[in-house]
C-alpha cells in the first residue's frame, strides 16, 4: 500500500475493529472517533467522565449515542482501564485521550493489567509525500532517546513487522546519518554499518538494510546517482531509522509542518498498537493514526 487511501480501503474490506479510548472527554479526540465510525476505519469504546464526554460532543455536535462509554473520572485509572480492555480482548487497540502520556504509558507497561509483552517499545511515524510513490516510514521519533545498537535493531525490526502489514513485504531501511562513510568520529555511522552487516548475515530479516546514508541519498535517486551510490535501498529507503529521538523528532516535525503530505504514527512493541496522538496533531492525522493502529491489529491477528 502507497497511501492512506489505499490502507483505508484494506481495512474496510475485512472486520472492523475497537479502540478503547482513555481519559475520552476530548473535542478533538471525540471528533477523530466519530469519524473513524463514520467511515469504517474503527468502533471505540470511551472510557472517562461520561457527562463530560456527552457535555462536549453536544457542543460540538457529535453523535457519540452509538458508543459504549465506561464511567471513569480519574485519567490516570481511565488510562489503566482502557489498558486492560484490550488485554483482555474487548478492544483490539488503545487510544490516548485527555490524559498525559506518561500516565497513559504507565498503563502500557502495568504488568497486571498492561500490554507489555517484552520487546522495545517505539515510535513510527508514517508519512504520504505529494511526489513520493511510496509511503516514507520515520523511527523513532518520540520514544527512544539515545538507542543502542541493540535498541535500534529492535527499533528497526518493530518498524518492517508493520511495513509487512502494509504490504511491503521487503522494505528497504536506511539508517540515517549526516554522512554515508563510515566514520569513527560518528558512531552513528558505526552502528548503521553493523546493522548492515547483521542484515546481509540473516540476523535481521525480512527487509533490506544499507548504511550508513544521508538522507538525501536516502529517499533521492538523483542525489544517490550524483554522488555514485548504488543499492537496493540508496533513493529508494521506506524506513528511516534515525540515530537518535532530536534527529527523529525534527525530521518528523520538518515533514509535518513544511511538506505537502498526509501523516499518522503509533507506538509498536506492545500486545497491541498505542494511538499516542497529541493536541496539536491535526484531526486527519488522528484519524489515520487510528486506522495505521487498524491495520496492525488486523496483522497481528492474521487477517493478511
Amino acid at each position: 500500500m502507497k497511501s492512506f487511501d489505499e490502507i483505508y480501503g484494506k481495512i474496510r474490506a475485512g472486520s472492523m475493529k475497537t479502540a478503547a479510548v482513555a481519559a475520552a472527554g476530548d473535542d478533538a479526540v471525540l471528533s477523530a472517533v466519530v469519524k473513524a465510525k463514520e467511515i469504517g476505519i474503527c468502533d471505540s469504546i470511551l472510557v472517562g467522565d461520561g457527562e463530560k464526554i456527552r457535555e462536549i460532543a453536544g457542543h460540538e455536535g457529535l453523535d457519540v449515542s452509538g458508543f459504549r462509554v465506561i464511567e471513569e473520572k480519574d485519567p490516570k485509572k481511565a488510562a489503566l482501564v482502557a489498558a486492560s480492555l484490550v488485554r483482555n480482548g474487548e478492544a483490539h487497540m488503545l487510544m490516548k485521550g485527555l490524559v498525559d502520556t506518561a500516565s497513559l504509558l504507565k498503563a502500557v507497561l502495568d504488568k497486571e493489567n498492561g500490554l507489555r509483552k517484552g520487546d522495545l517499545i517505539s515510535h513510527v511515524g508514517v508519512f504520504e509525500i505529494k511526489g513520493y510513490d511510496r509511503l516514507l516510514v520515520v523511527t523513532d521519533a518520540a520514544f527512544t532517546i539515545a538507542p543502542t545498537l541493540k535498541e535500534k535493531k529492535a527499533i528497526l525490526e518493530n518498524a518492517v513487522d508493520f511495513m509487512h502489514s502494509l504490504g511491503v513485504d521487503v522494505p528497504k531501511v536506511a539508517p540515517v546519518c549526516a554522512v554515508e562513510v563510515v566514520n569513527e568520529a560518528m558512531p552513528a555511522t558505526l552502528d548503521a554499518s553493523m546493522l548492515s552487516k547483521m542484515n546481509e548475515r540473516g540476523q535481521i530479516k525480512g527487509c533490506i538494510v544499507d548504511g550508513p546514508l544521508a538522507l538525501d541519498n536516502a529517499i533521492s535517486i538523483e542525489a544517490a546517482e550524483h554522488k555514485g551510490i548504488k543499492g537496493e535501498v540508496a533513493g529508494r529507503a521506506d524506513i528511516l531509522l534515525m540515530p537518535n529521538i532530536e534527529a527523529g523528532n525534527v525530521l518528523y516535525k520538518a515533514f509535518t509542518y513544511t511538506a505537502d503530505c498526509r501523516l499518522g504514527a503509533i507506538l509498536l512493541g506492545a500486545k497491541a498498537p498505542v494511538i499516542l496522538t497529541s493536541r496539536a496533531d491535526s484531526f486527519e492525522s488522528k484519524v489515520n493514526s487510528m486506522a495505521l493502529a487498524a491495520m496492525q491489529a488486523m496483522a497481528q491477528e492474521g487477517v493478511f
